[in-house]
């Protein structure tokens, strides 16, 4: 503001500027209350004389700087204002207002401050060059202002979006922690979450992370190192219904991997599923893998061991036969189970004659005997052979 602050008026200039203040704080907030109507209520309420005494000190600090004798003291009356106009942004930024109505508040404010500022000192006898002049050391004043006013409204807002962030992810971990009801709700009360029906737990990519919280809801939570390497985990609320359906397709080419829909507050389960799922069926070229199209190979894959051990009875009866043989033929019992016996589908599906398909199960019904009219050996056969 060095402008400002090589510019001075004479002592005599001043002092009628100074003792019109309080006329031209009041028509200054008047107009201020017509043209901005969202400082309407605000100016005309119980903050309505605040208000004008702030703008009655603005208006002083700046003739006190025009006024200043060149030299004088180390420190400048520029600096409390500056600092007002910092905390009115950062006060706007915190009762979520944007910076428009402040921004044009300070130009009508600007406009009809110098209006009567100069009508002044033309009546005062004031040349032209010193009112001129004097007409670019206010918008200049004022642009200092609304710079500071900037500047304490973004900072605010970064401060305020760091402790909402931090409260976000605290709030995905408790989550995912399966930490008890009442530290979930405080969690969620400090990050100011709406929270929803259902949660659905996303395996997503962590390039493709950020494109994908872009299309997502803006309540979506993420959580830091919750899932397998290289990926991120993100709860999605209310995908539930033919809203899983929009998000399917929302989330095509990301290579994501969609956990089933819960209750919010058992999300951990909807994750849980998710890493179960991406450790054999693992998204390939960017495909979308819906968990609720994995359900048997989940439940089948539950206890590796106790399928080994259950694969091992159930093809027991093929133990005598050459492996190529025994492959071929358990292959073709798959076959048979699934189609229910049809000859010529499961021929189709092994790619083989059906007369092949006669001659295997034959061999299969010599090894198994009364084991394959037996329904309990019938679904160990399935579950093994799934």
């Amino acid at each position: 503001m060095s402008d400002v602050q090589d510019f001075q008026l004479t002592a005599g200039a001043v002092a009628p500027l100074k003792q019109a203040l309080p006329a031209v704080a009041a028509q200054t907030v008047e107009a201020i209350t017509d043209g901005v109507p969202a400082y309407a209520k605000a100016f005309s309420g119980p903050l309505g004389p605040q208000i004008e005494k702030a703008v009655r000190a603005a208006l002083g600090t700046f003739l006190n700087l025009v006024s200043r004798p060149a030299g004088r003291g180390q420190g400048s009356p520029l600096a409390p204002a500056l600092e007002a106009a910092y905390a009115l942004g950062r006060g706007e930024a915190r009762n979520g207002r944007s910076l428009d109505a402040l921004l044009a508040a300070y130009r009508l404010g600007a406009r009809v401050a110098w209006r009567e500022l100069a009508a002044i000192s033309v009546r005062g006898g004031q040349d032209s060059g010193t009112i001129a002049h004097f007409a670019e050391q206010v918008f200049a004043y004022i642009d200092e202002l609304s710079a500071a006013s900037v500047a304490g409204h973004a900072d605010e807002l970064a401060t305020s979006n760091r402790a909402r962030r931090r409260h976000l992810e605290h709030l995905a971990q408790v989550l995912l922690a399966g930490e008890p009801e009442h530290v979930v709700l405080a969690a969620a009360e400090r990050a100011e979450w709406a929270s929803p029906q259902t949660l659905t737990a996303l395996l997503v990519p962590e390039p493709a992370t950020r494109a994908v919280l872009e299309l997502l809801d803006a309540r979506t939570l993420q959580a830091a190192e919750a899932g397998p390497d290289e990926t991120s985990v993100l709860l999605v609320p209310d995908a539930q219904g033919v809203s899983r359906a929009h998000l399917m397709r929302l989330l095509a080419g990301r290579g994501a991997i969609v956990g089933p829909s819960r209750p919010w507050l058992q999300v951990r389960e909807s994750l849980a599923r998710a890493v179960r799922t991406a450790r054999f069926a693992p998204s390939a070229g960017g495909a979308v893998v819906d968990t609720e199209e994995h359900l048997v190979s989940l439940v089948v894959n539950a206890d590796p061991q106790a399928l080994a051990d259950l694969r091992e009875k159930a093809l027991a009866p093929l133990a005598g036969e050459r492996s190529a043989t025994a492959e071929k033929l358990a292959e073709t019992l798959r076959g048979w189970l699934l189609h229910h016996g049809r000859r010529d589908e499961v021929a189709a599906a092994l790619f083989v004659h059906p007369q092949t398909v006669r001659y295997r199960m034959t061999r299969v019904r010599e090894l198994y005997g009364d084991r394959l009219r037996d329904p309990q050996w019938l679904l160990l056969l399935t579950v093994a052979l799934a």
